[in-house]
């Protein structure tokens, strides 16, 4: 059996972007006159998409190596036949290090405590793991401090057990125009680079730009390139892009009910929309408990029949009501929640559009959507 609510993901429309980002590096070059490679970020359940089958589906476009947050999401792709490289991006002072060896992953080093406990695993087991040392330009999370590392990081790259294979960092504001800490952080990993290098490590891969550093400035490109959003079709706002890219996700559901409003009677929790003439609502079998946000309340809409339709009362736990008053609506019409119905633009409502429509961004719009939810895949 199958819920109303369904996620068609498209893995054609992901291997597209995947290539279309790759053209894009190759034409335009970087630095060093040679294109970065790909390295295809699939953390957060591939942004909500389903990190098995997207995994597998950018490995078998060409993808030399995968990203993701913890030990535990690359396990799962390790199990589901992944055998590309996967670096994980996260933390490993407090974790458990077997998988690291037991599924051949590779760790970032970000903090003086995670280099000793994985130099410490490795020792026990008698072998040199390969590492990406994480440099903190002014991001403030996890990193050595770009300003210290001549005290912090020697010791690290004197290890026995461990081997330097790349360093990167992450961006801060990317995506913020207006502020000037991006080009920042640009001069603050070039000088941190040269550092390590002068104390020995000589990276043989150098990776920082996400999907909006990657639009915005050719010359942090590096070797690498790290596109999380961009390979799901969704461009970071504010920024626009000239790579042909496609929405890989779309969200849809069934009307299950239509029913008749009275005046002055009003809809769901709270009566959040009251009728000032008769009207006619439509149930949706969506709510919360999918990933809707409940901001989305008397702001979004859906498509129904080509048409945009107001979301009006409460998002619930389990459902939402629109108004098709003056419409021909029956149970069993497709209503999209994120996609296509139609060819006009404003036939399509996408992740950006949804993001603005409640003031937050698109990544969180994909990254809820709900496990209950049945990803179907093409």
């Amino acid at each position: 059996m199958i819920r109303s609510t369904v996620a068609k993901v498209d893995l054609g429309a992901l291997q597209a972007n995947f290539r279309a980002i790759r053209a894009f590096l190759a034409a335009e070059r970087g630095p060093s006159g040679q294109p970065p490679q790909v390295m295809a970020v699939v953390k957060a359940n591939a942004y909500g998409h389903g990190a098995e089958p997207v995994a597998r589906a950018l490995e078998a476009a060409g993808a030399t190596m995968l990203a993701c947050a913890d030990i535990e999401e690359a396990v799962v792709l390790r199990r589901a036949g992944v055998a590309v490289p996967i670096l994980v991006f996260g933390a490993l002072s407090v974790s458990d290090l077997d998988g690291l060896f037991e599924f051949d992953l590779t760790p970032t080093i970000s903090t003086p405590s995670a280099a000793r406990a994985v130099e410490g695993a490795a020792a026990r087991r008698g072998v040199r793991l390969g590492y990406h040392l994480k440099i903190d330009t002014g991001m403030n999370r996890l990193g050595f401090r770009h300003d210290n590392l001549r005290r912090t990081v020697p010791e690290l790259l004197s290890s026995p057990h461990l081997h330097l294979d790349a360093v990167y960092t992450h961006f801060a504001s990317a995506d913020d125009l207006e502020r000037t800490l991006f080009a920042e952080q640009r001069v603050r990993f070039e000088s941190a680079l040269a550092t390590v290098r002068s104390l020995g490590g000589s990276p043989a891969l150098v990776h920082a730009a996400n999907s909006a550093a990657t639009l915005r400035d050719s010359r942090v490109w590096y070797d690498a390139v790290r596109p999380g959003l961009m390979l799901y079709g969704i461009v970071p706002p504010p920024l626009a892009a000239t790579i042909p890219l496609q929405p890989v996700l779309s969200l849809t559901s069934r009307v299950v009910a239509v029913k008749g409003v009275r005046p002055d009677e009003g809809v769901g929790y709270n009566w959040r929309f009251t009728a000032s003439a008769p009207a006619t609502i439509a149930v949706v079998p969506a709510g919360y408990a999918d990933g809707l946000d409940t901001r989305l309340s008397g702001r979004g809409s859906v498509l129904i029949r080509g048409r945009r339709v107001p979301i009006v009362g409460a998002v619930s736990m389990d459902m939402l009501t629109v108004d098709v008053t003056g419409m021909d609506v029956e149970p069993g019409d497709e209503v999209v929640i994120l996609g296509r119905q139609g060819d006009e633009r404003w036939q399509q409502i996408d992740a950006r559009e949804v993001a603005a429509e409640i003031g937050t961004i698109p990544w969180e719009v994909v990254c809820r959507i709900g496990t209950r939810i049945e990803r179907q895949y093409t």
